[in-house]
């Protein structure tokens, strides 16, 4: 029985095996991924389906978070990016840290968003004048030099710098300009929900004593009314941040400054309001025209390059660019006056 078997797959094989070969390498050709990706025009998330606040206004238009789309590359797509317009090819370097893997940069960007959800939310809730109570921060490591002497990980909550409290980064400045160089550091941390004892070396450079560690702040606060941020596990960054904080305001007040239009648009925003660059404007800005927005908010420093891809396709599209958050409300409100 097992002989026949044999036989019959055996001829199969014979008879197919051009196919076969064919099937095999196509398949290894998308397997095979080289340092690379490619980045394409993005789309736009609707975020009054994303973000809900307790008996919030309702608003007649929308405001949409642009976002760029990424593809891994594999050959097949490397090819099809010569082809296909608006496909670009960015190498691994350029979009990861010197010394950090994919797994590293996709843990930042994931710090990085949940950083622009809590300013975009007490930069709504002060604007608006609503009830906001900040109770606490959370500072977590966001960056670790090549050159760093530790055993600390992206994403580490520090809690205690040789049994003193942390709060921010100049708080551990304070404490490491005070060490001698290759002193050694203790630093408790949460990772995993497990406070675990960490070491790092300082080293002098030309800005004075380091451990060559950044950290990111996040708060803990109240609001009232409640509000909610839904996101997918597949999104990370910071880029997001003006739109989200635009959403919710709007949600805050009575007057409804979407005007009954659609706008896309892109921006970090941190604790103070200020509304930072992005990269990809350009995709953003074909994926805002091509879901019919009609108006595109950037940051400043990406204005230029906005209205140029806008000329250059000849879209019909009202592009703003601001500097900080309170600078769009006003822009919105002047533009549906």
């Amino acid at each position: 029985m097992f002989t026949k078997i044999y036989e019959k797959i055996k001829e199969f094989i014979k008879e197919n095996y051009k196919g076969l070969i064919a099937i095999v390498v196509v398949f290894l050709l998308f397997m095979i991924e080289l340092p690379y990706s490619i980045y394409t025009p993005g789309g736009a998330v609707n975020l009054n389906k994303r973000i809900t606040v307790s008996d919030g206004y309702e608003a007649e238009g929308s405001f949409n978070m642009a976002y760029v789309s990424m593809v891994r590359g594999s050959i097949p797509f490397l090819l099809l990016s010569y082809i296909i317009p608006d496909w670009d090819i960015v190498s691994a370097d350029e979009i990861t840290i010197e010394g950090e893997n994919m797994e590293e940069m996709l843990e930042r960007e994931r710090l990085y968003m949940q950083e622009s959800m809590d300013a975009a939310i007490i930069n709504a809730y002060q604007a608006a004048g609503a009830d906001i109570s900040i109770t606490g921060t959370i500072s977590e490591v966001s960056y670790i030099a090549e050159e760093a002497d530790t055993n600390l990980k992206i994403g580490d909550e520090i809690v205690r710098v040789n049994d003193v409290e942390i709060h921010s980064l100049d708080d551990l400045r304070a404490i490491i300009e005070e060490l001698d160089e290759d002193e050694q550091v203790q630093l408790y941390v949460v990772r995993d929900d497990e406070e675990l004892e960490c070491y790092a070396y300082t080293y002098n450079t030309d800005d004075g004593m380091k451990i060559g560690v950044s950290l990111l702040t996040t708060y803990e606060y109240t609001t009232n009314p409640e509000v909610s941020i839904t996101s997918k596990a597949s999104e990370a960054g910071s880029s997001g941040g003006l739109m989200m904080s635009l959403t919710i305001y709007n949600s805050l007040v009575p007057k409804d400054i979407t005007g009954g239009k659609k706008i896309v648009g892109t921006g970090t925003i941190d604790i103070d309001g200020n509304v930072g660059e992005i990269g990809g404007v350009k995709y953003k800005l074909i994926g805002a025209v091509k879901n019919d927005a009609d108006v595109f908010i950037c940051p400043e420093e990406n204005y230029e390059e906005a209205l140029s891809v806008a000329e250059d396709k000849n879209y019909d599209i009202q592009i703003i660019s601001v500097g900080t958050f309170l600078e769009a409300i006003e822009a919105l409100e002047e533009l549906n006056n």
